[in-house]
């Protein structure tokens, strides 16, 4: 690991697995560039309040941004339209059925503002090995026995880090975020990690709190 030059604090990283302390990310939350997406790389980002974002013509880009988004599972909010939604059982939700479909839709489901995707193909390969391990899980919402929506991320036992969510109707993804969120609840997690801010999020009562309070519940520590 090593600094490209004095004017440039990015670390590249190399074949050793460690990454910097995530203070020394620059303003925008980017931290590191370089190494690889291995399953033993991937979850010490993860443990380490990191993430990978990147595009695929990009060297992978390492983040750990201030403020960080995030839902503590018992503060998830559900509309009256939403309520309506979950007693109507007109969705059925299903969990780690179709890990790598689900993967598919969220990287090719068009999005609002937004060209391409962030999920290549290498993150698509490096994901499904973490899948196979028991870390990346999905939750699948179904229409009759259509896929609609669904959501996938890492869960690292008492943080869920949530990587993405597609829907093919209306309020499907939601369906999902807040059967995650309430299925959480009950298991005391400490919280699910939304990475950015986003208005959609914020209305399910996702909320920013700074990266060192991020980085204290991550390691299990206490406010």
């Amino acid at each position: 690991m090593q600094k490209d030059r004095e004017n440039n604090p990015l670390f590249f990283l190399t074949e050793q697995l460690v990454f910097p302390s995530v203070e020394s990310a620059n303003a925008e939350g980017l931290l590191a560039v370089g190494g690889d997406l291995s399953p033993e790389r991937l979850l010490l980002a993860y443990q380490s309040g990191i993430f990978p974002w990147f595009n695929e013509d990009s060297l992978i880009l390492w983040w750990s941004p201030d403020p960080r988004m995030v839902l503590f599972p018992e503060k998830i909010k559900v509309s009256k339209s939403m309520r309506k939604v979950l007693k109507n059982q007109e969705f059925r939700l299903t969990k780690n059925t179709c890990f790598e479909e689900v993967l598919h839709q969220c990287a090719t489901v068009a999005r609002k503002n937004q060209q391409g995707t962030w999920i290549t193909s290498d993150m698509k390969s490096a994901y499904i090995e973490l899948h196979k391990k028991g870390y990346a899980k999905s939750y699948e919402v179904w229409k009759n026995k259509t896929l609609v929506g669904g959501l996938y991320g890492v869960d690292l036992g008492h943080v869920f880090c949530g990587e993405s969510m597609f829907s093919n109707m209306a309020n499907a993804s939601k369906f999902a975020f807040i059967h995650l969120a309430q299925e959480l609840a009950l298991k005391e997690y400490r919280l699910i990690d939304c990475q950015l801010h986003t208005d959609h999020l914020e209305s399910l009562g996702a909320e920013e709190i700074s990266r060192s309070q991020f980085i204290r519940l991550l390691d299990g520590k206490n406010e």
